[in-house]
């Protein structure tokens, strides 16, 4: 369940100097559905704000996800994530998190010095502070959701081929690759969406069933939005869907409504 969560508000590349046209702007809202089949066990909501850092104006991209239900009693999710990065480069600047997972906490803040590719930790909740190096162009887990929706090769990967990026998440960097699998008319509440489909590779273990249990769908024009996230888990698998949206810089393609 936390896996989902963590996923749609980090979705939902090599490194580049620049972004390319903007696939968001401030203002752009999500909020996914997660479910079991008819069952809804929570909500996760992204939004792009606008902030000010190093005497400059930058986004601001907030992510939130939490249990409602019955899920909530089994196993609460109170999550937020919080990213500060600049609107030409892309780069973040500092990330926030701030999560309860089933009483499981975290209470960190990020702070990237990107001349010296490195990132200062600090842990709240255990009042530590931790300077990590970093590669060139770092990430953390929701900037690398936007960065790679601006990604200049994203309309031009062949089935089965890769794109690649350096993250930064639980005090450690790590490679993750998406991997492109082609093209499909999904249908949703919205009506028909032409969807381009990505799987994450993610580390196989007792939650996921294999290393390429993941499967995110994403809108097919130049918003590039996650419209759906599906996990094969252990216990069966968990879809997040777009519920709802606004502030979309770019027309949302639909071929039919419901």
């Amino acid at each position: 369940m936390k896996k989902i969560i963590v996923l749609a508000l980090f979705f939902l590349s090599v490194s580049f100097d620049s972004l390319q046209d903007p696939a968001f702007d401030t203002g752009e809202w999500f909020k996914f559905r997660i479910h079991y089949g008819l069952v809804t066990a929570g909500y996760a909501t992204l939004e792009v704000k606008e902030a000010i850092k190093n005497n400059k104006k930058v986004f601001h991209a907030v992510g939130k996800g939490y249990t409602t239900g019955m899920s909530k009693w089994i196993f609460n999710i109170d999550d937020n994530y919080e990213t500060y990065f600049d609107k030409s480069t892309g780069k973040p600047y500092q990330y926030v998190r701030k999560i309860n997972e089933g009483g499981y906490t975290k209470n960190e803040e990020g702070f990237f010095n990107q001349d010296k590719n490195t990132i200062l930790v600090k842990d709240y909740k255990n009042n530590t502070n931790q300077t990590f190096a970093t590669s060139e162009n770092i990430q953390d887990i929701v900037s690398t959701f936007y960065y790679l929706r601006n990604h200049p090769l994203a309309n031009k990967l062949k089935v089965g081929e890769f794109l690649a990026i350096d993250m930064f998440f639980d005090q450690e960097s790590t490679k993750f690759k998406l991997k492109y699998l082609g093209k499909e008319d999904l249908e949703t509440k919205f009506g028909i969406i032409p969807c381009m489909i990505f799987r994450p590779l993610v580390q196989s273990g007792r939650v996921f069933k294999e290393q390429e249990s993941l499967t995110v769908w994403i809108s097919d024009d130049d918003n590039k939005i996650p419209v759906r996230i599906k996990a094969s888990l252990a216990i069966g698998s968990i879809k997040a869907d777009l519920e709802s949206f606004k502030g979309l810089s770019n027309p949302f393609t639909i071929k039919a409504t419901p």
